[in-house]
């Protein structure tokens, strides 16, 4: 009988101990956008759990910040965005700072593009693998400084996504390499599109520049708008291009303005909803590439 009861004590105290194990929580990290909740999903595993505040299809230059967005941030171990003002009004940091959250901004380090005269960086980096590959080791060396204990999952994972990244530019280069360079204008609702041009060598034109939001000059004007259409014009552009964050109406004007299509829908300032084949940056930048490929061709 006593055999018996301390076999059950050391049952119950092995039930009783992963029960606990089960309702531990796993540190929580809170990223602005759902490219750097991707980037960030594909090095830390199962380890922590990774909340994107933006959900796909929302505009990040114009997000207004809601209630519960300042209580999941009271909750996280670390938070995470783009940075070089993607958050309108840099919504993203303030709610960090204001909960006293450590938070690193992805883009810092990639090679950036100068905008608004010289004075500000195109936040829209992730656009070249290359570039994604900073985000990456940022998340990496962030997650790696708060858990230590496993620094060597954490690399051995950001290393394998690294390789995966180099795999993509080279595939996206022999399918841009497919188009005649002086088919190689890609004109999109605004200009989120310029570290792929660059990388990829296309001409980039928009009627609406780097963001989206009035408060840091965005919005179209009707002299940005003509010079987009007459830049249509005389590039001989067969097909232009919508975006998931951004509203269609405009961009379909202008194609009817210029005598030409609607090419696709492009994913830019944020990723696909689950279970469509945008959802993660590699197939939101596969999608991409097939729809420009097959609007420019």
């Amino acid at each position: 009988m006593r055999a018996f009861s301390t076999s059950t004590a050391i049952l119950l105290a092995l039930t009783s101990s992963s029960i606990a194990l089960a309702d531990d929580p796993k540190p929580l990290i809170v990223c602005s956008t759902t490219q750097v909740a991707d980037f960030a999903r594909q090095v830390v595993g199962d380890q922590m759990e990774v909340r994107s505040i933006l959900a796909a299809g929302q505009d990040p230059h114009v997000y207004e910040i809601k209630p519960n967005d300042a209580a999941l941030v009271s909750r996280s171990a670390l938070c995470f965005d783009n940075g070089w003002h993607l958050e309108g009004a840099d919504w993203m940091r303030k709610l960090a700072e204001n909960a006293n959250k450590p938070i690193t901004s992805c883009a810092n380090g990639a090679t950036p593009l100068e905008i608004n005269n010289g004075t500000a960086h195109d936040p829209h980096a992730w656009f070249s693998p290359a570039n994604a590959a900073v985000y990456v080791r940022n998340i990496r060396d962030a997650v790696s400084q708060y858990d230590p204990a496993h620094r060597d999952q954490y690399h051995a994972r950001a290393q394998l996504y690294l390789d995966e990244l180099r795999t993509l530019d080279g595939w996206v280069r022999k399918q841009m390499n497919a188009i005649p360079v002086e088919k190689r204008i890609l004109v999109t609702s605004h200009d989120a599109f310029n570290y792929f041009c660059r990388e990829y060598h296309f001409t980039a034109a928009t009627p609406v520049g780097w963001s989206t939001g009035s408060e840091v000059g965005g919005g179209v004007t009707p002299e940005r708008r003509r010079e987009t259409v007459e830049s249509i014009r005389s590039f001989g552009v067969r097909s232009i291009f919508v975006e998931t964050s951004v509203s269609p109406v405009m961009i379909r004007q202008i194609a009817d303005e210029a005598g030409v299509v609607v090419g696709g829908t492009l994913y830019s300032d944020s990723m696909g909803p689950p279970g469509s084949a945008g959802e993660t940056y590699i197939g939101m930048m596969r999608e991409n590439v097939l729809t420009i490929a097959a609007g420019l061709k």
